[in-house]
């Protein structure tokens, strides 16, 4: 799994929880003069504009004193939405039972080839019900099987909603 830096995350994560709110996830992405530093955060009685623009105010200010990322970037601030977006262990084991997509990456090579007896060769999503975190790794029931994903090769993973 893609992890965000954990200076980064030790930054951010008080000033956001100071506030009142949970931080569910940093996203770094983009290049040059378009990099975006995404954060996710969440609340029990969800996260408004105002909410996005407080904490963007505030962590805007730490990221500036301590400028922890070199160059230009694009701060973001937002909620998780309905597809919320896993990022840690704890999240795949809070959601246990709910529909998820995870996007394997490719750099990872299954030992078993055989794609009889290994359902993921040549695989880069996973789309079923999330059964939760076992040795490391997390188990997702796609049509009757039980498939083992192992956190490291996870690029992305995110709920998706039931409606």
């Amino acid at each position: 799994m893609i992890k965000t830096p954990s200076r980064l995350h030790q930054l951010i994560e008080p000033v956001v929880t100071t506030m009142g709110y949970e931080l569910v996830g940093i996203e770094q992405g983009g290049q040059g003069h378009r990099r975006v530093l995404r954060l996710f955060i969440d609340s029990p009685t969800g996260v408004t504009l105002g909410d996005c623009s407080r904490v963007s105010h505030q962590v805007g200010g730490v990221l500036e004193v301590e400028d922890p990322i070199p160059g230009a970037y694009i701060l973001e601030v937002s909620s998780p939405g309905i597809e919320r977006p896993l990022f840690e262990v704890r999240d795949f084991e809070r959601f246990a039972g709910r529909k998820v997509q995870v996007k394997l990456s490719p750099a990872m090579v299954p030992e078993d080839k055989d794609p009889s007896t290994n359902p993921l060769v040549g695989r880069r999503k996973v789309v079923g019900v999330l059964r939760g975190v076992q040795d490391g790794n997390i188990v997702v029931e796609e049509q009757g099987h039980g498939l083992v994903l192992p956190l490291e090769r996870i690029e992305k993973a995110n709920l998706i909603p039931e409606v």
